[in-house]
This record gives structure tokens, C-alpha cells and sequence, in this order.
């Protein structure tokens, strides 16, 4: 018979929740030229958002946007719509999007937002923002195995994008101004 040590049972449940709230605080890079504005939290709760559909995958559902071959340039950003660092540089994304995706570019917008958080907060953001670039939802707690696939040198923090098209790619761990992300586009345009 098997007998739980009811204290050693807590314990760890502090030291797991302890390390699953540092990993929150640290997972989103700052950027210390964001004003305090940019960091208010969205409230666009009054936005009906029924007519928002969201296309939800684990890695496995993922990974096929990641690793296409065709003719295309990719530029896939992840962010969430709690890290203000990413929603500053979204409309730069949107720009990107909107002058590019008649010149073979796609940009697709991978969302790690809590999946409690949909329907209150990620759903009304698109809505509130009209984002017409693609967007995708990445619901898969295994990150110690998805994010070394995306890239080895990845520590999980967010905003991050990647660059790619058949001959080449790149992993960016910053943010952008729009200037800098269409340079470093134009590097795949031919």
C-alpha cells in the first residue's frame, strides 16, 4: 500500500505553482520604451465576437504553417494579447500583411493566449483591432518539447517571429519597428 505524504504533497504543489507563476512573469520580454498606455489591459467586453472563429491547433496542427515549401514567404509572430511588447509591434504585422500579401508574403499571427482567455480576451482583440492577417492559436501545455523544435535557441519568451520561405530561415527573439521587420522581409523577397 501506497501512503501520501500530505506535506511532502504540498510542497511540491507550492514549489510546481511557484515555478508556473515565474515562468508567467518571465515570459514576455519587455521593453522599457513602452508607455504606460500600451500596457492598460483590453476591455472591448461589449464587442459581440460570435462571428470570430478560432483556428486552434496543438504543435502537431501547427507545425505544417511552419515548414511549408512552396513559392510563398512566411512570417509568423507569436504573441499573446498579456504581453505588451507584442502588442505594440502587432500593427506593424498588420502593415506588413496589408502591403505585402499581393507580392506572395503571408503573415501568420500564432496566438498563446490561455485558452480561459478566448472568449474574454483574445476574441474581443481581434475583433477591436480587425487583424485580418491569419491568426492561429496554439493550445499545447508541452512546450519543453514544441519550443526546441521551432528553434534550439528559443527560451519560450514572447515576441518572436520567423522568416522563411524555401531557401532560407530565420529566427528573430526581438521586436520590430515596421522599418526593421519589412528589411528583414525584403531579405527573402527576390
Amino acid at each position: 500500500m501506497h501512503i501520501i505524504n500530505s506535506d511532502h504533497y504540498f510542497y511540491d504543489m507550492k514549489n510546481i505553482l511557484g515555478f508556473i507563476a515565474l515562468l508567467l512573469m518571465i515570459s514576455c520580454k519587455t521593453d522599457k520604451k513602452i508607455d504606460t498606455a500600451q500596457t492598460e489591459e483590453v476591455k472591448v467586453e461589449e464587442a459581440t465576437t460570435d462571428d470570430i472563429k478560432l483556428e486552434i491547433h496543438d504543435f502537431n496542427g501547427l507545425e505544417p504553417y511552419l515548414t511549408k515549401s512552396d513559392d510563398k514567404t512566411y512570417v509568423v509572430n507569436f504573441w499573446a494579447t498579456w504581453c505588451a511588447p507584442c502588442v505594440k509591434e502587432l500593427p506593424y504585422f498588420e502593415e506588413l500583411n496589408k502591403n505585402y500579401k499581393d507580392k506572395n508574403v503571408e503573415v501568420v499571427l500564432v496566438s498563446l493566449d490561455f485558452p480561459s482567455q478566448y472568449d474574454k480576451k483574445l476574441k474581443p482583440f481581434i475583433k477591436k483591432y480587425d487583424l485580418q492577417s491569419k491568426i492561429l492559436v496554439l493550445d499545447d501545455v508541452d512546450q519543453n518539447t514544441w519550443i526546441p523544435k521551432i528553434n534550439e535557441n528559443w527560451d519560450g519568451a514572447i515576441p518572436v517571429t520567423i522568416i522563411y520561405n524555401k531557401d532560407k530561415r530565420e529566427f528573430y527573439d526581438s521586436t520590430f519597428t515596421y522599418a526593421e521587420l519589412e528589411a528583414e522581409l525584403k531579405k527573402f523577397l527576390k
